[in-house]
């Protein structure tokens, strides 16, 4: 009988992640947005929710980078002392911070929240968008030693 239930769990699963999956055009290497009006991960309902979900889900089981990329930032603007007395208490502050937002926005993924629109960058009203910025806790411009993000002629 757990057999079976196995099976219907599996077969679930992949029912709900082939069924919900977004159709993108690729062109060579270019990934083009079918839906234009909408921000790259913001095309339709599902991509708000799971995209929400998942940097809640980052910025709980990473908020600890914050030390580091905090320390790293007053050190390469202020020098050693600051960054070891100023960087690491930021560090922490913006620890705290990334850990309450993850667990707020993994509690609220499904609900869209007043003033966090889906397009980070333009937009004002209720949405699935970040609420701290940057929405990631390592973007391009903070790969550290390119860590996450590998240095390559595209992107520099």
């Amino acid at each position: 009988m757990k057999s079976w239930k196995k099976i219907f769990f599996a077969a679930a699963i992949i029912f709900t992640v082939g069924f919900c999956t977004n159709a993108f055009a690729q062109v060579g290497t270019e990934t083009y947005n079918v839906y234009p009006d909408n921000p790259q991960g913001y095309e339709n309902l599902w991509n708000c929710m799971t995209r929400k979900l998942g940097r809640g889900v980052s910025n709980v089981a990473f908020g600890v980078l914050e030390i580091p990329i905090q320390i790293y930032n007053v050190n390469f603007n202020e020098g050693g002392i600051a960054a070891c007395t100023y960087g690491l208490i930021s560090g922490l502050g913006y620890f705290v911070v990334r850990e309450v937002v993850g667990v707020v926005e993994i509690v609220t993924f499904p609900i869209p929240l007043p003033d966090c629109p889906n397009d980070p960058y333009n937009g004002a009203g209720a949405g699935y968008g970040p609420i701290l910025k940057p929405e990631w806790i390592i973007t391009p411009e903070t790969n550290l030693y390119n860590f996450v993000y590998p240095y390559t002629p595209t992107n520099m």
